[in-house]
C-alpha cells in the first residue's frame, strides 16, 4: 500500500498496548542515501506542544496503517509519570503515628480553640 506524507499525516496515532491516542504523525523519518523510511514522529501528549518531546515510532512497531489510523505497538509509551506512593512502605498503610510524651494532649483535643455550638444559634 502505498500512501503520501500529506494522507500520512492526516491520520492519527493509537498505541495498542494501552489504548492512548498519540496524535497525528508530524514527520516521517528516512535515511538520506538508501531513502528507506526508519519509522514516524507523532507527538508525546495533548495539549500545547511547549515542553513535550515528540516521540519516534520505529517502522518494525508500525502494526497496521489503516484508513483514518495507525496502529502502533509501544510497550513503554512515554505518558504522565506515576505517582510515588504516599507512604514510602510496600503496602497501603499509613506509617504509625509519631510517639507522644505523656505531657502532649491527644492529637483530637485542642484546648480552647473549639468554639462552642451555642454561637450558631
Amino acid at each position: 500500500m502505498e500512501t503520501s506524507f500529506l494522507e500520512l499525516k492526516q491520520k492519527q496515532v493509537v498505541n495498542l498496548c494501552d489504548g492512548k491516542q498519540l496524535g497525528k504523525v508530524c514527520d516521517v523519518v528516512f535515511s538520506y542515501p538508501e531513502g528507506k523510511v526508519q519509522g514516524i514522529v507523532a507527538p508525546g501528549g495533548k495539549g500545547f506542544r511547549w515542553g513535550k518531546a515528540d516521540l519516534f515510532i520505529d517502522l518494525k512497531n508500525v502494526t497496521k496503517i489503516g484508513i483514518d489510523v495507525v496502529l502502533v505497538e509501544i510497550r513503554s509509551a512515554p505518558g504522565k509519570p506515576e505517582k510515588k506512593k504516599r507512604w514510602g512502605g510496600g503496602n497501603d498503610y499509613p506509617p504509625p503515628p509519631p510517639p507522644q510524651s505523656n505531657n502532649d494532649p491527644p492529637p483530637f483535643y485542642r484546648g480552647n480553640d473549639r468554639r462552642d455550638y451555642g454561637e450558631y444559634e
